[in-house]
């Protein structure tokens, strides 16, 4: 209870009557205070009752305003409704980032390496705990020596798989240019989903249907293998971790990348017969795409075990080491199944490891190398193909019994001819049967061009020009060194030479259905500005030329033989009165040798008509004035004049048409001049009338008469012209030397 007042205390501790008169003046008190109170209250009672009416003027206004603070602050929460929801996303956003930087706080706790030595330090001081610390150092190499010891075991037993990863690859890639050129055929036919195909070997459609690369409905299902399902890679993974945590990763990563590098360099030795066989080839891609499917899974599946910089340096290592590799073996090839076929496993190859995102550039480049090598293989087989064809010829026109034999050739080789189609059947083709054999064989090379110009990438354009300049070289070089190997063959005679002229002639007019063909196969027009132009019209002419040249030669060879047989007695009295029997048998050769030669095109019987004749006449002026003939009759010149003039009657009798005039005799001029000049004896006329050009013996050179005069006059046989002039009349002797001092002196004029 309070502590009672001093006045309490007074009034407490006073008599009994103390307290009846406190009350009173307290009430006195009171009733002095209520009149102060009272007259306070009556002179501020008028204030009051002015302030209440004024309260109740403001009441109105009061309440008006209360409306307009209500409809304000109605209009403030709608405005900042937008601004108390944002407010609210960032207290929950802020509250979300506390709560996640705590739970990033506490999870820190719980990493391995980082909680433990936070949890022994709290332990420290047991001994448990420090039996731990001196075990586990010794506890994590042997987790690093194990898991490195299952990563020797994944490189060493990564060899064996890399062939059959490579093998899976390379075929979901075969199948999956199989699928596009499939679609592609049948793009024309109807809309389809457009494939995209994945790197795992998956093609899925636009609808999110997977199907097969191959595009069959009925292998829509099956499985497509991945380098993850033939490969356990869970050693490199569980590698990785261990030596992450341990705080070891560059270590590892170091030691991973040599391994592999090592590995890559192996992979890419070739065996020493990898060119005898496709299936050596195979093996070597095999083995370098498993290689780079397996880093490529690696790149993707760790985090920087392996960089792409890493496989990039890799890949360009191998490209070279590959591109020298195949450059060298490929050299070696001989077949060119086996270099198409070589071509085809590259082409794969590199859509392959193009898939997995490895540039292959320098590898088609590589193609453009290796399609000369197949284009070599190509023509060196098919200049065993025409030798054979050109051994086998009969060399005879094409003989046809009916319509349907005539068809058939012709189906073979286009041959038009208005003359031959009028004939009736049975009739001959001018051509032998060399001449469809030779031009199918030349549209087999086209085809055999083409099939390494497929998948090369290229425009139609490329490929137009790449199979017309193949079929150059077959044309202009093989088949043109055939023909002329052909044509220098000893047992090929005057009658072959002309059926191989007249086969170059249907040849080279072959040429433009050649070059329609391949327009048809490229679509390319031949008046395209970059567009190669046979070469094949050249060819031809050169053999046909070869050819003309070589019956030429031919001709004046038989001409030669028949002259070797001539047997002159060139001391005879007088001659025997008819031409000698060897000249009469050349003379039958050349006239049934002219008429199969009117079959030859232009003026080539003509040409070879007038060249065996001026052959034939150089040949008997070069026996007539052999050196090592020293004595000549009159009676030998008379019947050297009969065989001339049996010579000169063949010119005359027109053996070959298309000769104006005496062109053909005027071969024998030089020979008929000479022998008139001695048979007549006219010396006078021949000294008098030389240099002029209307001699009568313009054509007698001074050197040959006095060759000839002087193997006529040897006084030391007693049979000679000149013995009887002794006789009769010496003076002629005398007329004679001069002719001989004359002759020596123009001889003599004409060499000054």
């Amino acid at each position: 209870q309070p502590v009672p007042s001093l006045l309490e205390r007074s009034i407490y501790d006073d008599q009994p009557n103390a307290h009846k008169r406190f009350m009173e003046k307290l009430d006195a008190r009171i009733r002095n205070h209520d009149r102060e109170i009272e007259k306070m209250c009556n002179f501020h009672h008028q204030g009051f009752v002015d302030a209440i009416t004024e309260l109740l003027k403001v009441r109105a206004d009061a309440e008006k305003l209360m409306g307009q603070v209500t409809d304000t602050n109605r209009r403030l929460q709608e405005a900042g409704r937008e601004v108390t929801a944002q407010t609210e996303e960032v207290i929950r956003c802020r509250i979300q980032q506390r709560n996640m930087a705590t739970t990033v706080e506490k999870l820190q706790l719980c990493i391995p390496g980082t909680r433990l030595p936070l949890c022994l330090c709290v332990v420290s001081q047991y001994r448990f705990c420090q039996i731990m610390a001196e075990n586990l150092p010794r506890l994590r190499e042997e987790i690093k020596d194990i898991s490195m010891s299952d990563l020797k075991d994944f490189l060493e037993s990564i060899r064996k798989h890399s062939d059959k990863v490579g093998e899976t690859a390379m075929r979901q890639a075969q199948q999956h240019r199989t699928f596009n050129s499939a679609v592609a055929k049948q793009a024309s036919m109807g809309h389809y989903m457009k494939p995209v195909y994945s790197l795992s070997g998956q093609t899925h459609t636009h609808n999110g249907l997977m199907m097969d690369d191959t595009g069959d409905e009925e292998e829509a299902d099956e499985e497509v293998l991945t380098a993850h399902d033939l490969v356990d890679f869970s050693p490199v993974y569980r590698c990785l971790h261990i030596y992450t945590v341990l705080g070891d990763r560059e270590t590892f990563e170091n030691y991973y990348r040599k391994q592999r590098k090592k590995q890559a360099r192996l992979v890419l030795q070739p065996q020493a017969n990898m060119h005898e066989t496709v299936e050596g080839y195979r093996r070597y891609f095999n083995q370098i795409v498993g290689f780079f499917v397996v880093e490529d899974h690696i790149l993707h599946a760790t985090r920087g075990l392996v960089t792409r910089a890493f496989t990039d340096e890799l890949w360009n290592m191998a490209l070279s080491k590959i591109i020298a590799v195949l450059r060298t073996h490929s050299s070696y090839c001989n077949d060119p199944d086996l270099v198409l076929e070589l071509k085809n496993l590259i082409v794969i190859f590199a859509d392959t490891l193009q898939g997995y995102g490895f540039p292959v550039n320098r590898l088609f480049d590589l193609l453009f190398e290796v399609r000369d090598q197949y284009n070599e293989t190509l023509l060196k087989k098919w200049a065993l193909v025409f030798r054979w064809i050109f051994e086998l010829d009969n060399y005879s026109p094409i003989p046809v019994e009916t319509e349907e034999e005539y068809k058939l050739v012709v189906s073979r080789f286009p041959f038009h001819d208005a003359e031959v189609e009028k004939q009736d059947f049975p009739k001959k083709l001018p051509m032998s049967q060399s001449v469809p054999q030779i031009y199918t064989q030349v549209k087999e090379f086209i085809y055999a061009s083409l099939k390494f110009s497929e998948s090369l990438h290229r425009s139609s354009t490329e490929i137009d020009d790449m199979l017309r300049k193949s079929t150059n070289l077959l044309l202009t070089r093989t088949l043109s060194s055939c023909l002329q190997n052909l044509i220098k063959k000893p047992h090929i005679g005057l009658t072959e030479l002309v059926q191989i002229i007249i086969n170059t002639t249907h040849l080279e007019q072959a040429c433009r259905y050649l070059e329609e063909f391949i327009t048809n196969i490229t679509n390319v027009s031949p008046e395209t500005v970059h567009t190669t132009r046979l070469y094949g019209l050249s060819t031809f002419k050169d053999a046909r030329h070869a050819a003309e040249g070589e019956i030429y030669t031919k001709l004046n060879q038989k001409i030669d033989e028949f002259i070797q047989l001539a047997d002159y007695e060139w001391g005879m009295a007088e001659s025997d009165g008819r031409a000698s029997g060897y000249l009469m048998d050349l003379i039958n050769f050349l006239r049934s040798t002219f008429q199969v030669f009117t079959h030859l095109p232009g003026k080539v019987a003509q040409t070879a008509c007038m060249s065996a004749c001026k052959h034939l006449s150089t040949s008997l002026m070069q026996m007539l004035l052999d050196t090592e003939l020293k004595q000549v009759s009159m009676g030998a010149i008379q019947q050297f004049n009969l065989d001339v003039i049996q010579c000169e009657l063949f010119a005359s009798s027109e053996p070959v048409p298309g000769f104006q005039g005496d062109t053909l005799q005027l071969a024998f001029i030089d020979l008929r001049q000479l022998l008139d000049l001695f048979m007549v004896w006219d010396w006078s006329t021949y000294l008098a009338d030389y240099g002029q050009p209307t001699s009568k013996y313009l054509r007698v050179n001074p050197a040959t008469a006095l060759a000839l005069l002087e193997k006529m006059k040897d006084t030391s046989k007693k049979n000679n012209i000149f013995s009887q002039f002794r006789k009769n009349d010496r003076d002629k002797q005398k007329l004679i030397e001069t002719v001989v001092r004359q002759l020596r002196s123009l001889v003599n004029g004409m060499s000054s």
